[in-house]
């Protein structure tokens, strides 16, 4: 799995979700929440992969992971607001889930490897 394209592939269902939100003032400001959380991600990952040092690595993965649950926040409440169908909702919920899940198992290898040392 090439989580460069994953955390892509993220960022662009979140545009595309922003894109289709009602224009009401709520939806675009609660829109423009999970578009800046939600898009972030990638670029976090992106950067732990540039960086000096173990810590480095662990602190910008465990921001991309901040950003997640933000983005899931969000998330929750255009769902729950009914702004956006819950069929989305559920692919994105599970979509996050997943990259949390695979973001975690990252930072434990980390921070194991770097006990090691």
């Amino acid at each position: 799995m090439d989580l460069r394209q994953v955390t892509k592939a993220f960022a662009l269902k979140i545009v595309n979700l922003y894109s289709a939100l009602p224009k009401s003032t709520e939806a675009q400001v609660l829109g423009k929440q999970v578009l800046r959380s939600g898009t972030s991600i990638g670029a976090h990952y992106r950067e732990a992969l540039r960086s000096r040092s173990d810590a480095e690595y662990i602190s910008k993965l465990e921001t991309g992971l901040q950003e997640l649950e933000e983005t899931l926040y969000w998330l929750e409440l255009l769902s729950e607001l009914r702004m956006i169908d819950s069929v989305r909702f559920q692919d994105l919920q599970k979509q996050a889930d997943e990259l949390i899940a695979v973001l975690v198992a990252c930072v434990k290898t980390a921070k194991s490897r770097k006990k090691q040392r």
